[in-house]
Formats: structure tokens, C-alpha cells, sequence
């Protein structure tokens, strides 16, 4: 910042007062023209909130990798979905693998050969609310019922 400052200094010097000559003026005039400029960055600053940010260097960045924990409560999480799938009947097993294959609702409804695309909404809503009930009411276990 000293930098440009100094070169903001000279350049405004140049520019503007190049009528001035003597040092005796220069120097006062060259001081007050620094001072103007760093006040004018720092009001510039405070205005932007840069004068109470954190420097990037010093705070601590998270750990991009899942830590251990969230790897264990996945693993109980998918282990639980698994055998709740596995409990339920043979119609919503194929439905679930048809959606996690990615297969829109009419396709569904080809496949299964129905005469109307509500009666796969109303299956599709039923082996969901059954799953749910099998979770024991949640989707997802906490890390905190996985450790008791």
C-alpha cells in the first residue's frame, strides 16, 4: 500500500503540480497529498468492512475429507436402508431399483404395465411411507444414536 501511495504521490505531482519547483514547497505538499490519499483508503476500507476482516492465512480451512465419524454413521445409515429394503415387498423393491436406476414415472408405469401413471404414484408413496416405518420413523440415523 506504501507503494501506491508514493506512486500516487508522484504521479499527482506531475500531473497536477507541475508548476511547483522549489523542495521548500514540494515536501508539505507531497505530505499532504499522502495524508488525503491514506485517508481516503482508509474510509474507502471501512466503508467496504475490509478494516475488521480476518487474513485468509490464520483462520484454520476445514478438512475437505469426510472425517471418520461421518463415514461410520454412512456406512450404519446405508447398512439400515439395506435391510429395510430388504423387509419389504416384491413390488417396492423393484420401484426403489427403478428409481435408483433413474427411471422417470411413465417408464415405471411400462414396466409394470399399468393403465394409469396415479396408480405408480400411490404404490411409489406407499413403499416410501412403508420404508420410513421399517427406518423406525427416521431417514437418517444421528451420530449420536449410532454410538448407543
Amino acid at each position: 500500500m506504501a507503494e501506491d501511495v508514493a506512486q500516487e504521490v508522484l504521479r499527482l505531482l506531475v500531473e497536477k503540480y507541475a508548476h511547483v519547483t522549489e523542495l521548500t514547497e514540494l515536501v508539505p505538499l507531497s505530505l499532504q497529498i499522502a495524508r488525503f490519499h491514506m485517508m481516503s483508503a482508509g474510509r474507502t476500507s471501512f466503508r467496504r468492512g475490509e478494516h475488521n476482516q480476518a487474513q485468509v492465512d490464520v483462520l484454520p480451512l476445514p478438512d475437505p475429507a469426510t472425517n471418520p465419524e461421518d463415514l461410520a454413521v454412512r456406512k450404519q445409515n446405508v447398512a439400515r436402508l439395506k435391510a429395510a429394503l430388504a423387509t419389504l415387498g416384491e413390488r417396492c423393491r423393484d420401484l426403489m431399483r427403478y428409481k435408483l436406476e433413474g427411471k422417470s414415472f411413465p417408464e415405471i408405469q411400462r414396466i409394470f404395465q399399468t393403465p394409469s401413471i396415479n396408480t405408480i404414484y400411490t404404490w411409489d408413496f406407499r413403499c416410501r411411507k412403508q420404508l420410513l416405518e421399517k427406518l423406525g420413523g427416521s431417514w437418517l440415523q444421528s451420530s449420536r444414536e449410532a454410538a448407543t
